[in-house]
C-alpha cells in the first residue's frame, strides 16, 4: 500500500513538474521594436539604408530560437512533442521570416532584373524553407542560425562604402512586391480563423476575368469549418506571424521613410502597425475559446480574423498609394 502511494505522489510530481515546464516554455516572447530601434540609434550617422529591416529580421529569427525553451517545432521528447501552441505560433513567426527573406534576395538587395543576386542571401533565404520539424541532420536550429550568420555579414558590408556589392534598395516598387505577398499571406489567416464557426462560401475563384480557367471544376459553393482541434493552433500561427509581421513594418517604418513620405502612405503604414499591435494583447483565457457568432461565449479566432482582415484592407491602400505617381 505504501508503494502505490510513493508510486501515485512521484508521478503528480512529474505530471505538475511537466506541466510548469510546458507552461514555462509556451510564454510569447516581448516584442523587440525598442531593442531594434535601439540598435540604430546607437549607430548615429552610421546606420545607413537596410540596416533596421536586416537587423529586424535577424533578431526575429534569432528570438525564434533564443525564447524560453528555445525552439519547440521539432521537439520529440516529452512534455514538449505533446505542446502545440507555441510550435504553431513559431511557424507563423518562421513563414513571415520567410517571405521578407525571398523579397531581401530577390527584390531588396537588387537594382534590376538583370543585376545579379547577392551572393550571402542567396545561401541564407534557402536555409530558412527546411521543414520546421526537422530534428536529425541538418536540424532546422542548425540551417536557421547559419540563414542568420549570412544575414549577420550581409548587414556588415552594408556599412561598409568598400564593399559596394552588398546593396538595399528602398524604392516604391520593392516594397510593393513584398507587401502583395503578404497580403496573401494575411488574407489566408483572416479565412481560416473565420472558418472557427463554419462558412458557406461562395466559389469567388474565377471572379473578375471572363477568360479565366482552373484545372478542375469547383463546386459554386462549400461549407468550410476548421476542426476544434485546430481552432488553437490556427490562432497561435496567425498571432506568431502578426508578431513578426509588425516588428517587420516598423522597420520599413524606418528604412521607407523617404519613399512613404513621398508617398503620403506614412499614416497607412501605421494604421496597419496599430491593428497588428492589438493582435498582441493578452489572452486572458486558459484556452481558445470557439464561441459561435452572436453567443454568449466569445471567439478569440474572430477576434484575432478582424485585427488581421483591418490590417489586410489598410495593405491594399497602402500598396495602391505606392502604385501611384
Amino acid at each position: 500500500m505504501l508503494n502505490t502511494k510513493w508510486v501515485s505522489s512521484l508521478l503528480g510530481l512529474v505530471l505538475f513538474v511537466m506541466y510548469l515546464t510546458g507552461w514555462w516554455v509556451s510564454r510569447e516572447p516581448d516584442l523587440l521594436v525598442a531593442e531594434i530601434k535601439q540598435s540604430r540609434q546607437q549607430l548615429g550617422d552610421a546606420a545607413i539604408v537596410g540596416y533596421s529591416t536586416t537587423t529586424a529580421l535577424i533578431r526575429v529569427s534569432e528570438t525564434l530560437l533564443d525564447k524560453s525553451g528555445g525552439y519547440l517545432a521539432n521537439d520529440i521528447m516529452p512534455p514538449f512533442v505533446m505542446l502545440d501552441n507555441m510550435p504553431a505560433w513559431e511557424l507563423g513567426v518562421l513563414e513571415m521570416s520567410r517571405d521578407l527573406a525571398l523579397a531581401l534576395r530577390k527584390d531588396f538587395s537588387r537594382s534590376q532584373s538583370q543585376s545579379t543576386e547577392n551572393t550571402y542571401l542567396k545561401v541564407a533565404q534557402p536555409m530558412f524553407n527546411i521543414d520546421h520539424r526537422s530534428w536529425a541532420i541538418p536540424s532546422a536550429e542548425s540551417e536557421y542560425r547559419k540563414a542568420i550568420a549570412q544575414l549577420y555579414l550581409y548587414r556588415a558590408e552594408l556599412m561598409d562604402p568598400a564593399k559596394p556589392d552588398s546593396q538595399f534598395y528602398a524604392r516604391a516598387d520593392n516594397l510593393r512586391d513584398w507587401l502583395k505577398a503578404v497580403e496573401k499571406r494575411l488574407g489566408s489567416y483572416s479565412q481560416r480563423l473565420s472558418a472557427s464557426v463554419g462558412q458557406d462560401r461562395v466559389n469567388t475563384d474565377l471572379a473578375g476575368d471572363a477568360s479565366a480557367r482552373q484545372s478542375t471544376d469547383s463546386p459554386g459553393s462549400k461549407v468550410i469549418k476548421t476542426s476544434w482541434w485546430k481552432l488553437d493552433d490556427e490562432f497561435y500561427e496567425a498571432r506568431g506571424a502578426s508578431w513578426a509581421l509588425l516588428h517587420f513594418l516598423k522597420a520599413v517604418e524606418t528604412d521607407f521613410a523617404d519613399v512613404l513620405k513621398r508617398k503620403n502612405a506614412m499614416i497607412s503604414l501605421r494604421q496597419i502597425i496599430r491593428e497588428l499591435e492589438a493582435t498582441q494583447q493578452a489572452v486572458w483565457s486558459p484556452m481558445v475559446l470557439n464561441g459561435s457568432g452572436f453567443g454568449l461565449m466569445a471567439n478569440h479566432s474572430l477576434v484575432m480574423a478582424n485585427y488581421i482582415s483591418r490590417a489586410n484592407a489598410a495593405l491594399i491602400d497602402l500598396s495602391e498609394l505606392l502604385t501611384q505617381g
